[in-house]
């Protein structure tokens, strides 16, 4: 029988929100264990190791915030890092905190039961090891539970096939070779644009297309990363006033209050500049009025078939079931032009549907093709998805998967009733935006519950049944007139792949980060005493 090992608190997840997690409840003198499935840290940035992964957030304001002096000494190579210089910039995070001796790696948590009796959480990992701990945090992120398409045949292909999200550590020869890429969402869209530089031929299978914007990537200079540093402070103190925490923020006008002139030159501008801007810093109302949001779709419709030099394909490329910006927009380098190519040619599902995989490739309505490889861009179980993939029991062996069948119900989308002592960090019914900020302030505000327990002798935490209704009818009342919850996406909770989410759901937090702040400072400022505390 194996080992029971007691701490204060477990965490799950060695990605951005564990890693800070773990370093500040250590700070407090508590006794933690963080458990992590992959072999290293780095969460999203371990796993995801496919071609183009980068940033689409500003390097520099993606980064922590919490020391200075890691601030001082890490330079940052372009305004938009790829994954292998994110992850070494994690690597040395959890170097440079000696983060890795209370971490324990290839140890996937399979359950975690909450036992009344003695008030603690019951931790087991697929391996067998055990654990026992008062407070169980879990950092399993939004976007953490690839999905496979659900199409027959998947395990017949002969050839190699990965989920992006599941790919290989070691090199994979693209070059010469016969591949597909099935999706066209934002880990597609990476791939897509860097593998048609080096594949023999690449055949694009799409659903449903995204609308996307350009990335506009550059290198950072010794001088420029001296400017930018400089200028951290105020880069910091923007993000907390912004929306949805990035440096770009809704503009006040909207469409309609300027000429038409004004506003085809707005759009050309946030086009030609770097980042989310002409998501998140165009006019106020284009999330709202469909009016408005028709304008911009029109335009942005405009410059993909500048781009696309067929026209057939160009019209494939523009969605026709949702606007510019109701679904998260993926950030490109030369995507469009990637069509333009030779060796790349486009499928669409919705003319011609994957009927099966074959050994040798895949079998479509009207066409069979050969492959060498085949990615599976096909994206997550959103948000709820990394919880359901463990088998978490609250009170009364009560499951937080059944729990939340109907969509997520949480306190500040941190606790939920009925599952004491569990705090999630980053989970659904959070402001999420731009991720790193919304984390140190979700591991700031946890940490201080935890100093709070800590000081007084309490021993159980749990957020009352009133108040997750509050706060659960809160978030669904600030979804309303948002276009992109009229549209199916992860945001929604909808994924076809999965049983039981085909429906909407209310997955996360729509109103601004400072009002999501607010409250959550108001609920600590008057002692926790909203939450139940024994």
């Amino acid at each position: 029988m194996a080992t029971l090992e007691q701490y204060d608190a477990i965490i799950i997840g060695a990605g951005m929100s564990g890693l800070y997690q773990l370093h500040r409840l250590r700070q407090l003198g508590l006794s933690v264990r963080l458990l992590e499935a992959g072999t290293g840290v780095g969460g999203t940035w371990y796993w995801n190791r496919y071609p183009g992964a980068r940033f689409d957030s500003e390097s520099y304001s993606y980064a922590y915030s919490f020391s200075g002096e890691l601030l001082d000494e890490w330079d940052w190579g372009e305004h938009f890092a790829g994954q292998p210089e994110t992850l070494r910039y994690l690597n040395h995070v959890a170097d440079k905190f000696d983060l890795r001796r209370d971490i324990q790696f290839r140890s996937r948590v399979a359950a975690a039961h909450y036992d009344d009796e003695t008030r603690s959480w019951d931790i087991r990992v697929e391996d067998g090891g055990r654990f026992a701990c008062r407070f169980m945090i879990t950092a399993v992120g939004p976007l953490s539970a690839p999905t496979l398409p659900a199409i027959e045949g998947t395990e017949s292909f002969t050839g190699q096939s990965f989920h992006t999200a599941r790919w290989p550590h070691q090199p994979v020869d693209l070059a010469g070779k016969r591949v597909a890429v099935i999706g066209t969402g934002a880990t597609a869209v990476q791939t897509i644009q860097e593998v048609a530089k080096t594949v023999g031929q690449l055949t694009v299978f799409q659903r449903t297309p995204n609308w996307c914007a350009p990335l506009h990537n550059a290198k950072i200079g010794p001088e420029e990363m001296v400017r930018l540093r400089a200028g951290y402070p105020e880069m910091f103190q923007r993000c907390q006033e912004t929306f949805s925490c990035f440096i770009h923020t809704m503009d006040p006008r909207g469409t309609f209050e300027v000429t038409p002139e004004q506003r085809e030159a707005f759009w050309e501008k946030l086009y030609g500049e770097p980042g989310f801007g002409i998501w998140q810093g165009n006019f106020r109302d284009m999330l709202t009025d469909r009016r408005a949001n028709a304008l911009i779709s029109d335009f942005v419709a405009g410059k993909i078939r500048q781009r696309v030099t067929d026209p057939a394909t160009a019209e494939k490329l523009i969605p026709k079931n949702h606007g510019f910006g109701t679904r998260r927009v993926p950030l490109e380098t030369r995507y469009y032009e990637a069509y333009n190519q030779d060796n790349v040619r486009l499928v669409d599902l919705l003319d011609t549907p994957i009927q099966r995989i074959t050994p040798t490739g895949i079998k479509t309505s009207d066409a069979d093709y050969d492959f060498d490889i085949i990615i599976y861009a096909t994206g997550f179980d959103a948000v709820t998805g990394s919880f359901d993939r463990i088998d978490i029991r609250g009170m009364g062996g009560q499951r937080l998967k059944d729990r939340w069948q109907g969509g997520p119900e949480t306190y500040l989308g941190v606790m939920v009733n009925g599952f004491p002592n569990m705090m999630m960090l980053i989970g659904p019914h959070m402001a999420l935006g731009n991720i790193p900020r919304s984390i140190e302030y979700n591991v700031d505000w946890v940490t201080g519950l935890m100093r709070h327990v800590h000081d007084h002798g309490i021993i159980r935490v749990e957020a009352t049944e009133a108040g997750v209704t509050t706060w659960t009818d809160h978030v669904k009342a600030l979804g309303v007139g948002l276009l992109s919850n009229e549209v199916d996406s992860w945001m929604t909770g909808v994924n076809r792949n999965v049983a039981g989410k085909q429906v909407r759901v209310v997955n996360r937090y729509s109103g601004s980060a400072p009002a999501y702040r607010a409250r959550c400072d108001e609920v600590a400022a008057n002692g926790y005493r909203e939450l139940m505390l024994g």
